[in-house]
């Protein structure tokens, strides 16, 4: 990669989206409209004479370009077989991934939407046909250079990273006792479930899920990778463990309405919650020099912070030794 290409995103400004925008032939009506995203960078791009559309700029060194065009073939994929998913646009040439001054961009089509009510049942069982869906079509092949979410990745080097000064001298030792102690929980927890690995949006929570109308679209594959397939289920349920057994229950009924759901997989819920809850913190201290993010996340990097994820970590400790969520049958 280049000089250029890891600049970083202090200078993308509203002049440099216009023209990396109007570099694809398309007029700017000027109204350029950062929308919530820390990662990437999104914007609403108005158009002359044309509804907007939305621009998103991806992080340098994140993704390849080959993980990103991978993750575009996806969405397309999902899109060609009526799967409510917003792929990116393609010019004749059939290109999607852009490149202006250093940066890579992706123009999408604007969609509005509100996230679906979980306490609705039907919510939920719509949701679950929607998900067995994209799964009977994320199973149909494997991602090729889109990495795997595992116990390596989200785990190990998240706390070989927080570990490497980032969390305050005072709670070092708690920290690494208790991570490793729940890594051991983790990775048993794989092993004895050894789960099929699928092509899945990899981040399947409600502010990914737009409803509009008789419309729902399932937006952002930012992080899609090679998962077990409840890892796009579970972080739709929420409450005491009744409220979660009813929900996963409505989930899979929709769910197996296109895609066989294997109820082993149910093991891995609290164990996928832990390697999120630990690459979360890992990932905020890794775009911690990123302004944004001192800005977006004040109260990070502070002892009191730092308390309270460990005592997150014990808790997740004594729920990998609960029994798990169930299917009746």
């Amino acid at each position: 990669m280049s000089t250029l290409e890891q600049i970083d995103f202090t200078n993308l400004n509203p002049d440099r989206v216009i023209d990396a925008v109007e570099s694809l032939g398309y007029v700017s009506d000027l109204r350029v409209f950062a929308l919530n995203s820390y990662e990437n960078r999104v914007y609403q791009f108005g158009l002359e004479e044309k509804e907007p559309i939305v621009v998103k700029f991806y992080r340098p060194e994140r993704w390849s370009d080959e993980q990103i065009l991978e993750e575009h073939r996806f969405t397309q994929q999902l899109a060609d077989t009526d799967i409510p998913v917003i792929p990116p646009w393609q010019n004749t040439a059939g290109d999607s991934l852009f490149h202006f001054e250093g940066y890579r961009f992706a123009l999408y089509p604007r969609r509005g939407g509100h996230a679906p009510a979980l306490d609705d049942m039907d919510n939920l069982f719509q949701l679950g046909r929607l998900f067995g869906r994209l799964h009977l079509v994320g199973a149909s092949t494997t991602f090729q250079v889109r990495p795997k979410l595992d116990v390596v990745s989200f785990g190990d080097e998240s706390r070989r990273d927080i570990l490497l000064g980032v969390i305050p001298d005072s709670l070092q030792e708690s920290y690494a006792t208790t991570s490793e102690d729940l890594l051991v929980l983790v990775r048993q927890r794989f092993k004895d479930i050894a789960p099929t690995y699928i092509r899945t949006h990899g981040d399947g929570h409600v502010g990914n899920i737009l409803s509009r109308s008789d419309e729902t679209w399932l937006v952002d594959f930012d992080d899609s990778r090679m998962a077990p397939a409840i890892q796009d289920l579970w972080m739709f349920l929420s409450g005491e463990q009744d409220a979660q057994q009813r929900a996963i229950m409505e989930l899979v009924e929709g769910y197996q309405e296109f895609y066989d759901f294997n109820p082993r997989e149910l093991g891995l819920i609290e164990a996928l919650r832990s390697l999120r809850i630990m690459h979360h913190a890992a990932w905020l201290a890794r775009r911690w020099e990123d302004p944004a993010f001192p800005k977006a996340f004040p109260w990070f990097n502070t002892e009191r912070y730092w308390g309270e994820h460990i005592l997150q970590l014990r808790e997740q400790l004594s729920l990998m030794q609960e029994p798990a969520l169930r299917m009746p049958y």
